[in-house]
């Protein structure tokens, strides 16, 4: 009051009178001494009652955190929202039902230049310190080659006129001591081996716009058993390219037709000419030298990562690249399909809004492997720009489009890292996120690079992703726009870019 001009008299206390010894010994109720202000109130003061919504308490009493996941698997930042740190460990969450977590795919969406790719590589790197594998099914922009060639491993590139091949009809593991196996074990491989090339062979024709029905599906079949010899009981099943698919079809013999109830040759190959069509211009078109000829690639599953390349394919076009997408996607597979137990393995699948814009059927087979991802053990982290991504693979309404969007359900671990406004709605209208959460995504995330909301079954988190001097040399993809220009001579190596961070 002194600071207002006023001043208050001097308060003097009454001084203590003698206190009885007495009194002092004397038993006292719970309700006092007997006499005028000598005992407690017999009700406790009110309490003060504040009434509000969860979206404001952390208005009224901003200090309090939330509860964080359980800390485990790769420490990746800090979470604004609980005040701790932050780790990824899709896997556990799943095996523990954290936060109603029940597989342990991840979607990732983010605009370019937010820190979407250089996340993703400091989950798999991160990861590797127990004991996950990365293999990265179609890195288009070469941005995994750093991250590589640290690790002391070679990334694969498929390119015309480079020597590595892909059979997209590899056996893979499965084709492993197959003279030995039981007839029921055989019987069961089998089954998986042609159900996955006729989902590669559905995609693939579909791609070139034609439809692969039941009677097609036939046809191929029946090829596919008597090429590789599973038909006449062969003990050894024979490897076989798609390229030799496509000559059986065109050559058929008369057991074929007659298996497929065709009246004559003639009637067969007048039925099967769409589909025998669509693999011609695939196999002298877009797989000529790239997925026609046995696989000259070999996986290391002993490595900490591994990539195949597909930026030599970037300059023919998206659709060349989602073919070639697909076919990775399959060969995958086969490389997964029989993995060990406790193998972790993370499989990284970029640009795939490329690959889901060929057709229905190709929307199919990535959906088949986000599906079978807690039953193989796999970590499947699909990686997109925006929802619209998910959104254009067919007609409003369409199949395709119903299948794309049932794909944000089969990612229980959702990250999204900054947005426009525009987007953001979007995300909102897919997700059912509060008007708070879509303000973090348009807002706080897009403020700075590596800021991302973390959607993990029905738990929040509001991260900020933090990496290290040597994170950032390894996972930092600007060095194309970083980098200094060469030198003008040619003489000498150009300097490093400089490291940047976030």
């Amino acid at each position: 009051m002194a600071d207002f001009g006023h001043q208050l008299p001097p308060l003097t206390p009454e001084p203590l009178g003698a206190v009885d010894d007495a009194v002092l010994g004397e038993a006292i109720g719970r309700h006092g001494r007997r006499g005028r202000a000598t005992g407690w109130a017999p009700v406790s003061a009110p309490l003060a009652v504040y009434r509000m919504t969860s979206e404001q308490v952390g208005g009224v009493w901003p200090l309090i955190a939330g509860d964080g996941l359980p800390p485990g698997g790769a420490l990746l930042g800090l979470d604004h929202l609980s005040g701790g740190a932050f780790s990824a460990d899709p896997i556990g969450w799943t095996l523990n039902n954290t936060a109603g977590v029940t597989n342990p795919n991840m979607i990732f969406f983010g605009a370019p230049g937010r820190g979407k790719s250089g996340t993703v590589k400091m989950f798999a790197l991160r990861q590797m310190a127990y004991g996950y594998r990365t293999l990265v099914l179609g890195d288009v922009k070469d941005e995994y080659d750093p991250l590589c060639r640290a690790l002391q491993v070679q990334p694969h590139a498929v390119g015309h006129g480079l020597p590595a091949r892909i059979n997209p009809l590899d056996f893979g593991p499965v084709g492993n001591d197959w003279s030995r196996l039981s007839r029921s074990e055989a019987q069961r491989r089998a089954a998986m081996v042609f159900s996955r090339w006729l989902l590669l062979l559905r995609g693939l024709v579909g791609s070139q716009h034609v439809p692969f029905g039941p009677t097609a599906e036939t046809a191929v079949g029946r090829v596919l058993r008597d090429l590789t010899g599973y038909t006449d009981g062969a003990d050894r099943m024979r490897e076989i390219t798609i390229p030799q698919l496509w000559e059986a079809l065109r050559a058929p013999g008369e057991e074929l037709v007659d298996a497929c109830r065709y009246a004559d040759r003639q009637q067969f190959l007048d039925d099967t000419r769409p589909v025998r069509d669509a693999l011609g211009a695939l196999v002298t078109g877009h797989l000529a030298g790239l997925f026609d000829a046995p696989t000259t690639v070999s996986v290391d599953w002993r490595a900490p990562i591994q990539s195949l390349s597909l930026s030599r394919l970037d300059p023919l076009g998206d659709e060349a690249v989602g073919v070639a997408l697909t076919c990775l996607n399959s060969w995958g597979r086969a490389m997964t399909q029989l993995a060990e137990p406790g193998d972790l393995r993370i499989v990284i699948r970029d640009e795939c809004w490329k690959q889901m814009r060929l057709g229905t059927d190709a929307v199919k087979s990535l959906d088949a492997d986000l599906r079978l991802s807690r039953k193989d053990g796999c970590v499947q982290v699909v990686i997109a720009h925006k929802p619209s991504d998910m959104l254009t693979v067919g007609d409003s309404g369409s199949q395709a489009v119903a299948i794309a969007k049932d794909l944000l359900h089969l990612c229980a671990t959702k990250v999204l890292l900054g947005q426009d406004d525009q987007i953001g709605d979007e995300l909102s209208g897919l997700l059912g996120l509060s008007a708070m959460a879509e303000h973090i995504v348009t807002d706080w995330a897009a403020a700075d690079r590596g800021r991302a909301l973390w959607l993990v079954g029905n738990h929040v988190a509001k991260v900020q992703t933090v990496r290290t001097s040597l994170d950032v040399a390894l996972t930092e993809t600007n060095d194309a726009i970083t980098a200094p220009p060469p030198p003008a001579d040619g003489v000498g190596e150009p300097g490093l870019a400089p490291p940047g961070g976030w």
